[in-house]
């Protein structure tokens, strides 16, 4: 009687996951991700004030080097990973491979130093966005290239990758980064820079952990000013978008922010942003934080519908993480009331529910319908290849909105890197790329993931372009290769002691082989 009480349980609870999510989402995941960032951020402020995490962090590196040589004295025979919950993890899939692997614990999530001599920040892997900025503006500073949602981690900006509509100016957010110090598959701590050690610095990023284990980064910080002015320009045609966006992509010494909202192939809005001390009598200040305020997409999207540009000043905290509340637009096939203004007024200040619980309770149902139908994707082409690539967006995904984010690669002073600037058929070097952010569920009929994303990643690669790494990838080996350049990467886990027999390539961490949906995770969890 008791296991058929526990399976009538257990389909009502699935029930409920997958035809009440977002009630669900409302009534219990959203208190558990208030209570969990109030504490994480007492944690961190008490740490980082109470100036206890410098010390605390040279005890966990020396725990981490412990971790090593245990696995060295008995017999390096598995693959090494962070103990860190696959759950944790931005990609809507869950790592596979953390089940195998032996786990090392690399629990560091405190800021260290802030050198305002220097200019620097230095920080530990698991130190966040929302946490950085936090501290950081309170001090008059901000990190050049500050990736748009709270949770995400400098560790995961590292060794995958991070972009923001200041990437134009600084590039990725591995092109702030000043130093890295990691522990080797040797146990060994190892410090390196464009100086210090410039082979192992510059493959370090997009390396997924494939090459030792990050303890610590120094970033680059710069002054902040109280807020930012934004300019809403709408478009209302393909190619002024395209121009009006490459244009102000180009102009680095005007426009300290550039973005594009893509709301149909013809209908856009680009809005150009600059630090300012103070608000202009050209423009209203708007709190766009403010746990009531309407989701920043759909305030973008009323310049669209009145056909008229504007200027407003946004608190420089609010600008950073306009698009947190909201993951994007992610948040309305969530929850879908989210943006009522009775929600917002009521528990807008809660938003958004944590990465993590919602993968964890995905269920089968919805997982089916996600892997077919459901878009996370962002995807780094040439700015030359805009047009072409909205083009391409709309006749196969017809996805709404996409977001535009411009992006300079930067040369890496001759030393190879997973990812070089594009080079044109005559020779010359064009730096300026674009980040083009695809989610939710494509409007094209007969869409079908299994099929759009292989067409997609062959769009890109033919393009020069590159896929986000956190993302689904259909990629063969052999096509994986092609996209991103591995020669000096192969070169240093061949000479680095241990990192072959200690670490997987980074294909073999973000294919379908090391990672699954999180209902097949769950299973897996249960039978190990």
């Amino acid at each position: 009687m008791s296991n058929n009480n526990n399976y009538t349980f257990s389909k009502l609870f699935e029930h409920i996951l997958t035809h009440y999510r977002g009630l669900f989402a409302t009534l219990f995941l959203l208190p558990v991700s208030a209570v969990y960032g109030a504490y994480a951020g007492a944690r961190n402020w008490i740490s980082f004030h109470l100036n206890s995490a410098p010390a605390k962090h040279d005890a966990r590196v020396e725990a981490v080097i412990r971790q090593i040589a245990d696995w060295k004295n008995q017999g390096a025979e598995q693959k090494l990973c962070t103990a860190r919950s696959g759950w944790k993890t931005m990609s809507e899939l869950v790592p596979k491979y953390k089940l195998t692997h032996r786990r090392i614990d690399v629990g560091m999530y405190d800021l260290l130093e802030i050198d305002e001599q220097r200019r620097i920040v230095r920080v530990e892997p698991l130190a966040t966005m929302g946490q950085i900025s936090r501290n950081l503006i309170s001090r008059g500073w901000t990190l050049p290239v500050v990736p748009e949602l709270d949770s995400l981690t400098v560790g995961g900006l590292i060794m995958g990758f991070g972009v923001e509509t200041s990437s134009h100016k600084y590039g990725l957010f591995q092109h702030i980064c000043e130093s890295f110090e990691i522990v080797t598959a040797e146990g060994t701590l190892v410090k390196c820079s464009p100086s210090e050690n410039p082979e192992l610095f510059y493959q370090i990023p997009w390396s997924h952990g494939t090459l030792g284990f990050l303890v610590a980064a120094e970033l680059k910080i710069i002054p902040v000013k109280k807020y930012v002015r934004i300019h809403y320009q709408p478009v209302h045609t393909l190619d002024d978008m395209v121009s009006v966006f490459e244009r102000a992509s180009r102009e680095t010494e005007n426009n300290d922010f550039v973005e594009g909202l893509v709301y149909g192939r013809d209908q856009s809005v680009i809005m150009v942003g600059r630090f300012a001390d103070t608000v202009g009598s050209d423009g209203s200040l708007n709190s766009v934080g403010r746990w009531y305020k309407p989701w920043f997409y759909k305030h973008v999207q009323t310049y669209l519908e009145r056909r008229k540009e504007g200027i407003e000043y946004l608190p420089v905290r609010d600008y950073f993480h306009r698009h947190t509340r909201s993951y994007f637009w992610a948040m309305e096939e969530i929850i879908p009331f989210g943006n009522h203004p009775v929600f917002r007024a009521l528990l807008g200040w809660a938003l958004p529910p944590r990465i993590e619980l919602l993968k964890y309770t995905e269920t089968q149902t919805t997982r089916r319908l996600r892997e077919k139908f459901h878009v996370v994707q962002d995807m780094l082409v040439p700015i030359r290849h805009l047009k072409q690539s909205i083009v391409y967006f709309d006749e196969h995904f017809r996805l709404y909105p996409l977001w535009l984010s411009p992006m300079a690669i930067k040369d890496n002073g001759g030393q190879p890197g997973f990812v070089h600037p594009f080079q044109t058929k005559d020779g010359a070097m064009d730096e300026m790329y674009v980040d083009i952010g695809a989610y939710g569920t494509p409007g094209r009929a007969g869409f079908d993931n299994a099929v759009a994303l292989p067409l997609l990643e062959k769009f890109v690669i033919e393009h020069g372009g590159y896929q986000a790494l956190y993302a689904r990838t259909f990629m063969s080996r052999e096509d994986f290769r092609k996209m991103f350049d591995h020669a000096g990467y192969d070169d240093l886990r061949e000479r680095l002691p241990y990192c072959r027999q200690a670490f997987d390539e980074v294909y073999d961490k973000v294919s379908s082989k090391g990672r699954v949906s999180p209902v097949e995770m769950r299973k897996l969890e249960k039978a190990n």
